[in-house]
Formats: structure tokens, C-alpha cells, sequence
């Protein structure tokens, strides 16, 4: 089969505006749960978009580590691409596609470092495995080959022992969203978009968008 005719006709549900809540963290919240609630698979991975101070987007998954009204967090490495890029253009665009439920949220806002305080509390409620490898691990840079950087696991495994210490280049951001997007894929893709944005006044305005 053509990948040209690759293609699915939705009809899992539908969105209107007299669905969503005014508010667009507790519309997130409510579909986040409903993910959960079907068990799909990773339901907390989302796409990551920084832009660089080039002006080139980049885009990977990662986990989503929290929310409420401040923000989206997650955590990674300051020194990893994303984060260089981050430090030098603070805004970004989070995606979230729930295949099964035939949904997408697009997120975007300026990003912000978490405290040291939050960022330790979070590390040190990781698995001591991933704690270590965090710091092992010189996140986007060259290494020669896989055992080199499992030789860099074991000595660091040997170094911190059970009580590895969060490294100063890793840590959280929160995305302070100015943009919800949610998405609800229908027949003959008229797919129903209802959009939130930011006013200056700090309310939130619903608009819905052509497919």
C-alpha cells in the first residue's frame, strides 16, 4: 500500500464548545485522567519543541513530571540540547497525542528552571538506577561507543554508591502556557479545535478553529 493512502477515519468522540471548561488546565486535566483512565500506553509522553538561537526547532519526547495552574514540568539535563536551547530562547510548544482516544493538546508558553529545592525533590525520588545514570550520562554529547558509556555507569555507580547527589546540570522546567490547543479528530476530517489563549488581563478566551 501507497503511504499516500495510509489513513483512518475518526469517530471515537466529538468536541463542541459547550464541552470544554473555561478554564484549560482543568479541560487538560480532565482528558489527562481520561488517558489514564483507558490505559493507554505512556500516557504522560509529550513532544518538546524548543528553537535555538538559530531559528531550528527540535523535537523529542519526554515525560510530563507535573501540572497545575503554574505550569507543565518536566526534567532533563541543562547541558542536553534541549536545555542549551532553552537557555537561549525560553519558549516552547508541548504536544500530547492520545492515539486511542484519537486526541491531541498543543501547549505553548515561555519555560522557566524550577528551584534547586523542587529539582532535588525530584531527583532523589528516582530510582537510584536513573539517579545514576543522570549523572553519568553528558546528555546529547558524543561518546565513542556503548561500552564506554557503561564503563561511565559503573564508575559512577562506584563513586555515589546509594546516595547519589542531584548534578548541578540537571533539573526541571515548567512551560507557563499562553496556548492550549485541544484537538478531537472526526469524519471526512472535519476535526473539531477549540483553542485557548492568554489575554493580558490574564483571562483565558475559547475560540474554535477551522480543521
Amino acid at each position: 500500500m501507497s503511504i499516500a493512502n495510509l489513513r483512518k477515519d475518526y469517530s471515537h468522540a466529538s468536541l463542541s464548545e459547550a464541552d470544554v471548561l473555561a478554564d484549560p488546565i482543568a479541560q487538560f486535566s480532565r482528558w489527562f485522567d481520561e488517558a489514564i483512565m483507558a490505559q493507554l500506553p505512556e500516557p504522560n509522553a509529550m513532544s518538546l519543541a524548543p528553537v535555538g538561537a538559530d531559528g531550528r526547532p527540535s523535537s523529542r519526547i519526554v515525560l510530563i513530571k507535573g501540572y497545575d495552574q503554574a505550569g507543565f514540568t518536566w526534567y532533563t539535563s541543562y547541558g542536553s540540547r534541549k536545555g542549551r536551547e532553552l537557555q537561549e530562547n525560553p519558549h516552547a510548544a508541548l504536544l500530547f497525542h492520545w492515539v486511542e482516544l484519537e486526541r491531541q493538546v498543543r501547549i505553548e508558553g515561555r519555560v522557566e528552571a524550577l528551584s534547586g529545592a523542587d529539582s532535588d525533590a525530584y531527583f532523589n525520588s528516582r530510582p537510584l538506577g536513573s539517579r545514576l545514570g543522570a549523572i553519568a550520562s553528558a546528555q546529547s554529547e558524543p561518546i565513542a561507543d556503548r561500552e564506554a558509556l557503561e564503563s561511565r555507569f559503573t564508575a559512577t555507580e562506584e563513586a555515589f554508591g546509594n546516595e547519589p547527589v542531584r548534578p548541578e546540570n540537571w533539573g526541571g522546567y515548567r512551560l507557563l502556557p499562553d496556548y492550549l490547543e485541544f484537538w478531537q479528530g472526526r469524519r471526512s476530517r472535519l476535526h473539531d479545535r477549540i483553542a485557548y489563549m492568554l489575554q493580558a488581563d490574564g483571562r483565558w478566551t475559547r475560540t474554535r478553529l477551522q480543521p
